[in-house]
């Protein structure tokens, strides 16, 4: 308990799955928590489940592939809670397909949501936490930022984006004390792979492949974002923390 006492979050993506994991894991260890999320309704519920515990939460309706947007997010979140110490850069949607069938269109939407909304993100919370004498940043990317999947190409492009970006950004910012890192998530039961989790064939393979035979929990991802969002890592930056059951070991 009290691993984040003191300090200020904001979590993306933070209507369900990892998202909502990482703010209610959070908050229980302390921290004052901004979910944000396109689902005001999801939001909502989230920051009533954190306060109805006697945690601190702000939920706040957020398109994170706007510029406008993120300086309202990091504004209110300052104006609201005094500081600003974390950001877990969390939300991001997926696409299936390999790139003979990846339109235009779907390569540049994951652009703007999956990678656009990092940049941002670091970009305007940054100023914040120099202010507050450092601080930690948690860029969640994917194995398939790391390896190859073998389709999903618009999807795995912008994992892998936010990984070289994470660690530039580290190098950079280590002189102010803004720890920059990357989380690399296996297959994990959320509602992102609900037609996976609905074809019994294909969810047997992925629990086959995977040396530690399970699908990963949100709560697998959320430990690995507290330990990097705490003081316990405050010697660990610019790397990446691959949470996927061995899956990537093979």
């Amino acid at each position: 308990m009290n691993r984040l006492q003191g300090k200020v979050a904001i979590v993306t993506g933070a209507a369900g799955g990892q998202g909502s994991a990482e703010a209610k894991l959070f908050a229980a260890e302390g921290a004052k928590v901004v979910l944000t999320d396109v689902s005001e309704a999801g939001v909502l519920k989230v920051a009533a489940e954190i306060q109805e515990l006697g945690g601190e939460a702000l939920a706040l309706v957020h398109d994170v592939s706007s510029e406008q947007e993120w300086k309202n997010v990091i504004s209110q979140t300052v104006n609201h809670f005094g500081a600003l110490n974390i950001l877990v850069n969390n939300a991001g949607i997926y696409a299936i397909e390999g790139i003979e069938d990846t339109s235009l269109e779907v390569w540049e939407k994951l652009q703007e949501i999956n990678t656009r909304s990092v940049f941002l993100g670091m970009k305007y919370a940054i100023p914040e936490m120099r202010k507050a004498g450092g601080g930690s940043i948690i860029n969640v990317s994917s194995i398939f930022g790391i390896i190859g999947s073998g389709r999903a190409t618009a999807y795995t492009a912008t994992k892998g984006a936010i990984r070289s970006l994470s660690k530039t950004v580290a190098v950079e910012l280590a002189k102010d004390e803004i720890r920059v890192n990357s989380i690399h998530p296996g297959i994990i039961a959320t509602p992102m792979i609900k037609t996976l989790l609905e074809d019994p064939v294909q969810l047997k393979l992925r629990v086959e492949a995977t040396p530690l035979p399970r699908l990963g929990k949100p709560e697998d991802i959320a430990y690995g974002a507290l330990f990097l969002a705490s003081d316990e890592s405050s010697f660990v930056t610019g790397t990446e923390l691959i949470i996927d059951g061995g899956y990537s070991a093979r």
